[in-house]
């Protein structure tokens, strides 16, 4: 399945969501990295990224969204176990991937 990046806003914070769909590799997540960095020069932030249905993410993208989850422009939401897992097992890790 395709990865599919929706943007909208929600109605009661005035924040802008980006809700991720499907399966995210390593190019989709860098996709969604330079969309939501983008969005930054619109939107004061923090722009929330909700991975609720997301089916699978490969261990590249798991850093990916780490470095997103660290900034303080970017709310990460939606995770399942095994996403954060991912990501705990890239900070762990060590890797960078640009």
């Amino acid at each position: 399945m395709a990865t599919h990046i929706t943007q909208s806003l929600n109605n009661e914070t005035g924040q802008a969501v980006l809700t991720i769909k499907g399966e995210m590799m390593l190019e989709d997540a860098l996709l969604l990295e330079r969309i939501a960095n983008g969005m930054l020069q619109y939107d004061e932030g923090p722009i929330i990224i909700d991975l609720a249905d997301l089916d699978f993410l490969d261990s590249e993208s798991a850093v990916v969204l780490k470095r997103l989850s660290d900034d303080k422009n970017f709310q990460i939401e939606g995770m399942e176990i095994f996403l954060q897992s991912a990501i705990d097992a890239a900070e762990r890790s060590g890797s960078t991937t640009d």
